[in-house]
């Protein structure tokens, strides 16, 4: 069941249901998405931002190259992503160091931004590639949402349901103190999660569909973590770019 699905139709009604009365939701000022209200924090979201055809260019966007099909190539099986020659986004293929061993990272990444604000985050240092016009289209209609102007973007593409990201906050020093962090979808549909840091157990799941917007605020980041967790049944791409106002760096 596509809970947001009937939350167009449904509204307080079904934010009852899904949240057992403890998260308020409003329909957002804009008439486009609802605004639900956490303890110390605050959710935007639209299942569907974007409408479906802006939604399919720019997945093609995207992945588009000069050697793969990106529909019908399992991109679990190509070496090298970081030297394929891409049009748009300069994918690459991050490593982590755990428990001392050095590992590929379950996800594909690029980091687009303002040139002086690099990023750090789990042992990487991200220095950002220039603005192009896709990303800077995007990111002027999240300003007109959200009242924010973003200076960065972080995108990760999970190749399938395999791919994944751990619980985790988005609470790094030059974030701030409450960061504001958008998170845009293309692709797949793929369960998100929150849980409180003080009490695992109280969690809420979010489907992020293609085309959807989800925006964390107040002071989310302190109190709740997030997570994409793996679903074999997946088996197509789905990208996300979370956009973010870095500060500067006085170093």
């Amino acid at each position: 069941m596509d809970l947001f699905d009937q939350l167009e139709s449904e509204n307080n009604s079904l934010a009852e249901a899904l949240f057992a009365g403890q998260y308020p939701m409003q329909p957002h000022a804009s008439g486009k998405g609802h605004v639900i209200s956490v303890s110390d924090g605050e959710l935007y979201y639209a299942p569907h931002f974007f409408e479906q055809k802006i939604s399919d260019r720019v997945m093609q966007l995207l992945l588009a190259n000069d050697q793969f099909d990106p529909q019908s190539t399992n991109w679990h099986e190509v070496e090298n992503i970081d030297q394929i020659h891409w049009q748009n986004i300069q994918w690459q293929h991050d490593e982590i160091k755990m428990y001392g061993k050095t590992m590929l990272l379950p996800r594909i990444s690029a980091w687009y931004g303002d040139s002086d604000r690099p990023y750090t985050y789990s042992g990487i240092r991200l220095q950002p590639k220039p603005w192009n016009s896709m990303l800077n289209w995007i990111r002027a209609e999240l300003a007109s949402i959200s009242g924010h102007d973003f200076n960065s973007v972080l995108l990760n593409w999970y190749r399938s349901g395999e791919d994944h990201i751990s619980w985790h906050t988005d609470a790094e020093p030059e974030l701030g103190k409450n960061p504001v962090i958008a998170s845009v979808n293309f692709g797949a549909s793929r369960r998100f999660l929150l849980r409180r840091i003080d009490e695992p157990e109280c969690k809420i799941e979010i489907p992020l569909h293609h085309g959807s917007l989800l925006i964390m605020s107040g002071a989310l980041q302190h109190h709740w973590q997030h997570s994409v967790p793996k679903q074999a049944k997946v088996k197509d791409s789905r990208i996300n770019m979370t956009f973010r106002q870095i500060l500067k760096d006085e170093a």
